[in-house]
């Protein structure tokens, strides 16, 4: 496929006459949605948002927020997605290093008001928010239009995506027009994704598994999502029988809590013909109880992240269930991948590295963090994931560990730091420590290890729960919590992970 921008691709779509979106009982075809993004793109340019502007954009997986994402990629602006469950904390951080000057959002959740939070907060640069429907008023001006849309370049920033750090601040990833369809079209075309394909939409638009793997990998191949605003195991099953589902990604967590369900058997998936299975790897029970209960449908994993812009590693077809259990999977398309030792020079079969990734879907580092983005992203091109791995002669990659603390809880990306640093802020707290621990259900969990001020009363489990609750979105909370003296350190001080995990084992 040739080098496109996000807008051009979907102009392409727009040729096809068929449907793009199932939302509840309407369908929006692909033409029907290129308009409607058009009118986007004329609001914003309306409201003086041009190439380069940063835009916030929160709400579920609904055709208005992929109307703002495509019209804002129309005229190459830069969306930075934001979480529903993000909160104060977040939001502001994650506004204020982007330099996001505009907001398109939802008013509120049960437990949070958004619009209160944007009038009342102190970020300088957001000067006004908007509701989808404000955009949508102003007739397109095809002149202006095509001249906005004429100035967009593949390289151009997308979308900022914000990812946890090790340092406990968030970096954003700055995903290209390019990046995205490389990824996308390395899926598809792995997958033999087609017209005929019907994806389940229920993994988050802010996160790579929705807007990359699911719904650029559609618009690529011609497919089309069957939406749900969020993720219910009830709801995901009732959409698979409605629309036909064919094309099921998810994480294993959400295969064990759809399969759970005692009404299982009751829904028809007969027309499932491949299950994906990213965010960490599928254990052999549930990859076995995954084939059992969608029996017409090979399993087959995923890897990638937000700095490669989605999927770079997936199962070759022809793989066994072994293997798919074993492995990650292989590099794909024109993708490259290499194992590296702490000198950096390449390692060579079956031993332990650092897996690195060399391609097109790598995106253009993270945005106004010049070291950060030194650190990751290498001079000669190649991406430095962070995870240890061993790459076995025929190119499968066997996954040994995490270079980074991260764990993956209930298939969201989670980083001990962040957490350490809102808990150390508790006035009961003098120190904390988390690691992730093994989960049945949500894979990974965290504990963290509390070390008590010695001026105060030892804080409670609840009082610390409610503490994060408040500060942190909620897959971020942690699971359990340990009151304890102390923690391990090392000679210089530092908090020592391996013995707390040694303490653990």
């Amino acid at each position: 496929m040739r080098a496109v921008t996000v807008g051009a691709a979907l102009e392409d779509a727009a040729a096809r006459s068929k449907a793009f979106l199932h939302d509840g009982d309407g369908t929006i075809t692909f033409a029907e949605f290129d308009e409607l993004t058009d009118r986007v793109a004329a609001g914003l340019l309306a409201r003086g948002v041009s190439r380069g502007d940063r835009i916030g954009l929160l709400g579920l997986n609904t055709p208005q927020w992929l109307a703002a994402f495509f019209g804002a990629a129309r005229i190459g602006a830069v969306v930075v997605p934001l979480n529903v469950r993000y909160r104060e904390r977040e939001l502001s951080y994650m506004l204020g290093q982007s330099g996001a000057r505009m907001v398109i959002s939802l008013d509120a959740v049960p437990d949070f008001d958004f619009a209160a939070f944007y009038r009342s907060s102190q970020i300088p640069a957001v000067s006004f928010g908007a509701g989808f429907d404000e955009l949508t008023v102003t007739p397109p001006d095809p002149a202006v239009l095509a001249a906005a849309r004429g100035a967009v370049e593949p390289s151009d920033p997308l979308m900022i995506l914000y990812t946890s750090g090790t340092t406990g601040r968030p970096k954003g990833a700055v995903i290209t027009h390019r990046s995205i369809l490389a990824s996308a079209s390395a899926q598809a075309d792995h997958f033999g994704m087609s017209e005929d394909d019907v994806l389940l939409g229920h993994l988050p638009f802010n996160h790579v598994g929705g807007i990359t793997c699911t719904i650029m990998s559609a618009l690529r191949s011609g497919g089309s999502v069957a939406l749900l605003p969020a993720f219910s195991p009830d709801a995901a099953l009732r959409a698979v029988e409605r629309h036909r589902v064919t094309f099921l990604g998810a994480v294993p967590t959400m295969y064990v809590l759809m399969l759970g369900r005692p009404d299982f058997a009751d829904h028809d998936v007969s027309y499932v013909r491949l299950c994906m299975a990213g965010g960490s790897n599928v254990e052999p029970a549930l990859a076995d109880a995954i084939r059992q209960g969608f029996p017409g449908a090979p399993l087959y994993g995923l890897y990638g992240l937000s700095e490669s812009s989605g999927a770079c590693v997936l199962s070759p077809l022809d793989d066994d269930p072994e293997t798919v259990s074993r492995t990650l999977g292989a590099i794909i398309g024109d993708f490259e991948a290499r194992v590296v030792g702490p000198d950096g020079a390449a390692l060579p079969p079956g031993e332990t590295g650092e897996l690195q990734i060399r391609g097109a879907c790598v995106t253009a580092g993270y945005w106004d963090m010049p070291s950060e983005t030194a650190e990751v992203f290498l001079s000669d091109g190649w991406l430095a994931t962070g995870d240890m791995v061993a790459m076995e002669p025929d190119g499968h990659l066997v996954l040994r560990g995490r270079k980074k603390e991260m764990y993956i809880q209930g298939g969201f990306n989670v980083y001990p730091v962040e957490i350490e640093n809102v808990l150390t802020t508790h006035p009961k707290v003098a120190m904390a420590a988390g690691i992730g621990i093994p989960d049945e259900v949500l894979g990974e969990v965290g504990r963290f290890y509390v070390v008590p001020r010695p001026d105060a009363e030892p804080p409670t489990t609840e009082e610390l729960t409610s503490y994060c609750r408040d500060r942190l979105a909620d897959y971020k909370v942690p699971r359990q919590f340990v009151i304890t003296p102390d923690v391990p350190v090392t000679p210089v001080g530092k908090i020592h992970k391996a013995l707390l995990k040694e303490r653990d084992s």
